[in-house]
């Protein structure tokens, strides 16, 4: 029995219809006038181009040198295929952000994030900087470079449309309450990447602690102004999706403005300083991206 259509949802408030209304496309003028707005730079929730043209650049970071700069919306979702070496920032603007993340490889998109190796490698749960985020195949996707939040997941995944159904409501990705799951299916789709290919994602801001008795504790955020900074360490396809946290207790659908720069970098060497395991995955990835002229 599908459990979402015998539960009650809670109605849209006023302001949440009003929202509806923000893209109307019920006639032609309607419609022109709202694609007009989506291009033009007074809509917050689009990519700055080009990039340089950010109003947010990171401090110490030129903007000519800036190949990605794009404030997420609340509900939003965003996508891009990224080089080897590329630092990507992700920025919690107001302190209610929560970035869930996929990554996978360009080249062979088979090859995508795994939660458990992403733990069991560097024998931590809980990311923050020098933290690797890892393949199925023993290679390092993205490694964590700065981190000034750790209040991090790599537990729950993102909602369901199910889970938001029951909590918030329609979880239609063109409503006011779209799931993480339905933002991922739309970002993958731009890749060819099917709902089957989306595996749980790490989730970013929002916070667990696994307990004692093996349940998971909602730790929240760590206030506003925080980032991570992820270094691609071969070509990835990195998904993004704006979504609230599974765990969150707030009642209201409560995810912040995303802000996501990222710009030229050198990929991660291995060192003396690191774990004979994760000193394992960089040599596997540099392997794998010498062998092609990467």
């Amino acid at each position: 029995m599908n459990t979402a259509s015998t539960q009650s949802v809670r109605q849209p408030a006023p302001a949440e219809e009003t929202a509806r209304d923000l893209h109307r496309t019920d006639s032609v003028t309607n419609a022109r006038s709202d694609a007009r707005a989506q291009g033009t730079q007074t809509n917050p929730y689009m990519p700055y181009l080009p990039a340089s043209g950010s109003p947010y650049a990171p401090e110490g970071v030129n903007p000519q040198d800036l190949t990605w700069a794009e404030t997420v919306g609340p509900g939003g979702y965003t996508h891009k295929v990224v080089a080897r070496g590329t630092r990507v920032r992700l920025e919690d603007v107001d302190g209610t952000t929560c970035a869930h993340v996929l990554l996978f490889n360009a080249l062979e998109p088979w090859e995508r994030y795994n939660a458990a190796d992403s733990i069991k490698i560097p024998w931590q749960a809980y990311v923050t900087t020098g933290h690797p985020l890892l393949s199925g195949e023993g290679r390092v996707l993205a490694t964590v470079a700065d981190d000034t939040s750790a209040h991090h997941d790599t537990f729950c995944g993102t909602m369901t449309d199910t889970q938001t159904a029951r909590k918030y409501g329609d979880p239609a990705i063109h409503d006011v309450y779209p799931s993480g799951q339905g933002l991922f299916e739309q970002a993958g789709a731009k890749h060819g990447l099917e709902p089957r290919d989306l595996p749980p994602s790490i989730s970013f801001f929002k916070g667990t602690r696994a307990e004692e008795d093996g349940t998971i504790r909602f730790t929240g955020g760590a206030g506003e102004g925080t980032h991570v900074d992820l270094i691609a360490e071969m070509p990835v396809i990195i998904l993004i999706a704006n979504s609230p946290h599974p765990l969150d207790p707030a009642q209201d659908y409560l995810s912040g403005p995303l802000r996501v720069h990222a710009w030229r970098g050198e990929p991660t060497q291995p060192s003396e300083q690191m774990s004979p395991e994760n000193t394992r995955a960089y040599l596997n990835t540099v392997d794998y991206t010498e062998a092609r002229a990467l």
